[in-house]
């Protein structure tokens, strides 16, 4: 059987230098910050995006471009291997569309999986892949389990400001200047392929509340038998500092002390461009065994 090998995009929140110890390839996400085209973590850190976010710069996304996905591929495939490629969710980035097109030339041996996750959920499908690698499964094998359990995840995220939808052209000017003047922080949800609002706060610690309410109804219901049977796992992402986060994290365990708490990891810039600094977030995802 041939090795697998996996791929996926910085939108993983995996880090090159983490990429390298786990022996998978990371796709860097392209930004035009003022014109300019900044790799994620290659020419552009989390410290350095913030600084251009918060001082007014225009940033807005790519994807990768095409050579590089193919050059990376074709390297990867000389000895004879497969590849299961795991971008973030086609509902939020082209690039997932893209790579679908390309492995069409690539005769089975490229499996692109549009399992419609972003940051820690869409790590936890690498890791999930990695595993499954490891126990002999074929990058189609690989791709056929993901795609049965990728509605096994959900993201709760609450936003310190509206001022980054508005920018994004997400909010209207009128929107954004009411929630600004009432201090609305909005709680929002990703739960398959869209960013959604989910409920209106006007407090951190409200915001908390919500997203752990919700959190333990999701346990309750559509996870029930994915908690029961061991297999979950939460998560925390956050964008700008971790101070929050931090705290954030004791109160998850204590609200779920029978769930283990895995990553606590910097949010997709892909998705922080739109959300801005300070913005925290709850995430679950299946643990494929």
């Amino acid at each position: 059987m041939a090795n697998v090998k996996i791929v996926t995009d910085s939108n993983s929140g995996i880090t090159q230098a983490e990429a390298k110890k786990l022996g998978i390839s990371v796709l860097p996400m392209p930004f035009l910050i003022d014109g300019r085209e900044f790799f994620e973590d290659i020419n552009l850190t989390q410290a350095e995006f913030y600084t251009h976010l918060r001082g007014e710069a225009s940033v807005s996304t790519s994807q990768p471009a095409i050579g590089n996905v193919t050059d990376l591929w074709d390297e990867l495939l000389k000895d004879g291997s497969e590849i299961v490629h795991i971008p973030m969710s086609s509902g939020l980035s082209e690039s997932c569309h893209t790579a679908e097109s390309l492995a069409k030339d690539y005769n089975g041996r490229v499996q692109v999986v549009d399992n419609q996750r972003i940051s820690v959920t869409q790590k936890q499908s690498v890791y999930d892949a990695m595993e499954l690698a490891k126990q002999g499964k074929s990058a189609a094998e690989i791709k056929e389990i993901l795609l049965k359990t990728k509605f096994d995840s959900s993201i709760y995220i609450s936003l310190d400001t509206l001022k980054y939808l508005k920018k994004g052209g997400r909010l209207t000017p009128a929107a954004a200047l009411i929630g600004t003047i009432l201090r609305i922080k909005p709680v929002l949800q990703i739960q398959g392929e869209k960013l959604d609002a989910f409920k209106k706060v006007n407090t951190l610690k409200k915001a908390k509340e919500v997203m752990l309410e919700a959190m333990q109804r999701d346990f309750a219901t559509r996870f029930k038998e994915i908690v029961e049977r061991g297999e979950m796992q939460l998560n925390i992402a956050y964008t700008a500092e971790d101070d929050e986060a931090k705290i954030f994290a004791e109160e998850v365990r204590a609200a779920f002390p029978n769930v283990p708490l895995g990553f606590i990891d910097p949010l997709s810039l892909s998705v922080s461009c739109h959300i801005g600094p300070g913005a925290l977030a709850i995430a679950c995802a299946r643990v494929v065994k």
